[in-house]
């Protein structure tokens, strides 16, 4: 039996508004399994980003809870542990600028603290393939080789679970095929469980499990 990474329970987000308060998010239940991969979509404006900030912790909902597999201290709430057991991929990559390659991906290693940090970070870039570009800068690299960067970044505290939000949403087709075969491949590979949001049928096909958000619930999709 596969082991749970992730717990969703009966989640809910309202925002207020001039008009008054607006439910994103009405009752999410989700479970994501060790080595799973899930691909969320919806319109836009439907409340995927809340609901994977939720899921990181970046943000607490109004009822509800999540747990994530922390490992040694197994299903905890992300919003207590932020940075430890999620790794987040962006679509606008947020790299920091006047930061190198190998100084973008240390960094979230610095924050926390992660022992042996140039090592890994140096490990992890030659994984993505970017071995050669160490000392670049984002100015100096494509929108694919600063996708790869930033998913070198989200590795770099060894996180249970990966929480994409539209990572190919800023690329070409041939680019955000080679990043989605990227993300499969090392989810696969590591054991981890990645949560995909994404507006392409194709790119959610590729996943394991399709789900849609649709008036605040998710279901198959």
């Amino acid at each position: 039996m596969s082991k749970v990474l992730l717990e969703a329970k009966d989640l809910k987000k309202s925002f207020s508004t001039a008009a008054g308060s607006l439910d994103v998010l009405r009752s999410i239940n989700l479970t994501v399994n060790e080595g799973e991969s899930v691909s969320i979509r919806g319109l836009s404006g439907s409340g995927k980003t809340t609901l994977l900030q939720l899921l990181g912790g970046l943000e607490a909902p109004d009822a509800g809870e999540v747990l994530i597999d922390l490992k040694s201290q197994g299903l905890v709430s992300p919003h207590l542990h932020l940075g430890h057991g999620v790794g987040f991929v962006f679509q606008n990559f947020q790299l920091m600028p006047e930061l190198n390659t190998l100084e973008n991906v240390m960094l979230a290693a610095k924050i926390l603290g992660t022992p042996d940090a140039e090592f890994k970070a140096r490990t992890l870039i030659e994984s993505v393939g970017l071995g050669s570009r160490l000392n670049h800068y984002p100015s100096q690299l494509s929108g694919g080789e600063c996708q790869r960067v930033a998913i070198a970044r989200a590795l770099i505290n060894d996180p249970t679970i990966v929480l994409a939000d539209e990572p190919t949403g800023n690329l070409d087709e041939a680019t955000g095929q080679q990043i989605i075969n990227l993300l499969l491949g090392i989810v696969a590979k590591k054991q981890m469980a990645l949560i995909l949001v994404t507006h392409s049928r194709e790119f959610a096909e590729r996943t394991q499990r399709q789900l849609l958000l649709t008036k605040g619930v998710l279901s198959p999709g």
